[in-house]
């Protein structure tokens, strides 16, 4: 019987075992086997993408993160995933993993600022060159190629001020210039939107987001077609950038309610937005919640939902009352980092460089207009709307 990815998330990776409903905890360093042409032979296995319960040494992960390999798997359409101990690491292992010196990488304006840093400056003391393309003109994509061009890197939608990006055109130019190409695809996850199913080579996903949905774990999802398996391979052996046995537990509790919870995100935020989109002090919500907002007809065209992270920009003489808005809501924490069961909201200065924002290049700031990023949790939505109202009283 065929079953919907719903129903997946919620029947696999049991312990049989065990008799458990869940996958065990396995912490391992040393795995063992019974002979030196088992060990031989299971390494070969490996490499060849072959499905395995074990690995041969706990660097590369344990039965419980090889679980959580193959549910990712099923929900990417992947042909491999490999998993790494914080979200970041995901973007840094595929990097690593496929620039050389002398290459040059295209980079949307808009990635999240820590994915700026390590292309624009790190990557640079390796002698490859990061150009950062408008995401909102496809010909300043297309006008940046060179014969030096590995890979374009997209983040959709984008961080901050939610961008979205026609992926269909920037896949149909890699592919015939012979470029890779990975999309971070944190905010719709791989239930919205299967990125390479629609023709990317790497799908990246921090888990740490709505995978995990709780708060308490760190991770990421590298998932990959054929092509670029086992260049990342060689390096994913080498580096240690795996995931523990603990997170990767979480993780899997977390994907049960993935449909759920975002289904609550979407239907939460909505409700909010519709307050929001009536207030006076309010110029601009950023994000695709009806047909006339600015990126609608990009988000249908490749979503099949919306999530709970979003953007609004204000307007105000006074920064120091922005800033009493956001210290002054109760329902609303001030931290980084989304995607949990709880709301947040964060200031952003996204025309200066702060620890996680690096200043933008194209994106255009008026004067007295700021952006605060509110993630939307599972709160009553009507507990939000009064905080919010509340709040808002703040703002001159």
């Amino acid at each position: 019987m065929k079953k919907s990815i719903n129903t997946i998330l919620k029947h696999t990776a049991k312990d049989k075992t065990n008799r458990s409903a869940n996958p065990a905890v396995v912490r391992a360093s040393t795995i063992l086997f019974d002979s030196m042409q088992e060990i031989k032979a299971h390494e070969k296995k490996i490499l060849k993408n072959q499905k395995i319960t074990h690995y041969t040494y706990g660097r590369h992960g344990s039965q419980t993160t090889i679980e959580l390999e193959n549910i990712i798997k099923e929900l990417e359409q992947a042909y491999h995933v490999f998993l790494t101990g914080t979200g970041f690491g995901g973007i840094s292992l595929a990097l690593m993993s496929l620039c050389r010196p002398g290459d040059e990488i295209l980079v949307s304006d808009n990635v999240y600022g820590p994915t700026r840093e390590i292309t624009e400056d790190l990557l640079r003391e390796f002698n490859i060159i990061a150009k950062f393309y408008n995401p909102e003109k496809f010909e300043d994509l297309k006008n940046k190629i060179t014969k030096k061009t590995k890979m374009i890197l997209v983040e959709n939608p984008g961080s901050n001020t939610f961008e979205f990006q026609d992926l269909s055109k920037i896949i149909k130019l890699a592919k015939n210039k012979n470029i890779l190409t990975l999309l971070d695809n944190t905010w719709g996850t791989a239930l919205y939107l299967k990125p390479l199913k629609i023709g990317f080579d790497i799908s990246f996903c921090s888990a740490t987001k709505y995978l995990s949905g709780h708060s308490d774990a760190m991770g990421g999802t590298l998932s990959v077609n054929k092509k670029v398996f086992k260049k990342i391979m060689f390096f994913y052996k080498l580096s240690g950038y795996r995931m523990s046995a603990d997170e990767a537990y979480l993780i899997i509790r977390g994907l049960r309610t993935l449909d759920v919870r975002l289904k609550l995100h979407q239907e939460n935020t909505k409700k909010v937005i519709n307050f929001l989109s009536r207030q006076k002090k309010i110029k601009e919500v950023l994000y695709p919640h009806k047909p006339s907002s600015k990126n609608y007809k990009l988000w249908k065209k490749y979503y099949s939902g919306a999530t709970g992270l979003l953007s609004v920009v204000i307007k105000s003489k006074k920064k120091s009352s922005i800033l009493k808005f956001v210290n002054s809501l109760e329902l609303f924490g001030i931290g980084y980092s989304w995607g949990g069961f709880e709301s947040l909201a964060l200031f952003q200065e996204l025309n200066k460089s702060t620890e996680y924002t690096k200043g933008r290049t194209f994106y255009r700031f008026n004067k007295d207009e700021y952006i605060i990023r509110l993630h939307i949790g599972l709160e009553d939505p009507n507990d939000l709307i009064a905080d919010l109202k509340n709040s808002l009283k703040y703002i001159k």
